[in-house]
């Protein structure tokens, strides 16, 4: 029998998008680099700093866009109750990385966890799925129509160059009256609001993939002044890009 709980670290090549699905309720956490999570038409970037919660059978694609060191923790359906949602991502507290480092020591085994164990993974639980009440606000639609996924991913693809929403439109066979219906529908906000988020998730990644600075990630994912950067990303984040990345660093 497989123990309540157990952690585990694995660093991952870059890959593209995959199904993942556990029988377990899963903790992720990236210590270096950043992946996608993508689950009920949402889309997630999890830099390190923070968690995915996942529910277990729950069905996830992931994308690693660059490689990513992980550190993970399942715990059994029996020994913990349900996430608060089937996704969420969120910040680690000072506490939650403390007991996920302590963690770390119990790898999977068919040998039962000692109660001093069982008392680190059942606290790290209690504090996690209590963070998870409070998911990152970073997160954008993944669209359900062919139309839509394309109109994102060709917004994504051109975060730094010109974009005209009407030129967009006519690329995916839909007048821009029509396109900004299926934005509404299918996103519950603007193609503007999209692409503002998007412009953050784009800039997280970029934050934790090295140490490019913050001016040049500004301009590459689309703002003309750094100004206007920090402002769109702190209304967002709440917190300005320095002060994101040195969240990464505790």
């Amino acid at each position: 029998m497989t123990r309540q709980a157990y952690s585990f670290v694995r660093t991952l090549p870059p890959e593209p998008d995959r199904d993942l699905c556990v029988d377990r309720h899963y903790l992720l956490c990236a210590s270096a680099g950043a992946l996608r999570l993508e689950v009920q038409g949402q889309v997630w970037v999890l830099p390190p700093a923070r968690a995915a919660l996942i529910e277990a059978e729950r069905l996830i694609r992931v994308s690693i866009p660059r490689p990513v060191t992980t550190a993970s923790v399942l715990f059994d359906t029996a020994f913990t109750p349900p996430p608060p949602a089937p996704l969420t991502v969120f910040d680690l507290s000072p506490l939650a990385r403390a007991l996920l480092t302590e963690c770390a020591a119990w790898g999977e085994s068919d040998e039962p966890l000692a109660a001093y164990a069982e008392t680190l993974f059942a606290a790290l639980a209690a504090v996690t799925w209590r963070l998870a009440e409070q998911p990152s606000p970073v997160v954008v639609p993944a669209g359900r129509s062919p139309e839509l996924r394309r109109a994102l991913q060709l917004t994504e693809q051109r975060l730094g160059g010109e974009l005209r929403f009407e030129d967009l439109a006519g690329e995916v066979g839909l007048t821009p009256r029509s396109l900004a219906r299926r934005f509404e529908a299918e996103a519950g906000m603007t193609w503007r609001a999209v692409l503002r988020r998007l412009r953050v998730l784009r800039a997280i990644e970029e934050l934790a993939a090295d140490d490019t600075p913050v001016t040049t990630i500004a301009f590459t994912t689309g703002y003309a002044s750094l100004s206007a950067f920090n402002a769109a990303f702190r209304d967002l984040t709440g917190r300005t890009p320095t002060e994101y990345r040195a969240s990464f660093r505790p």
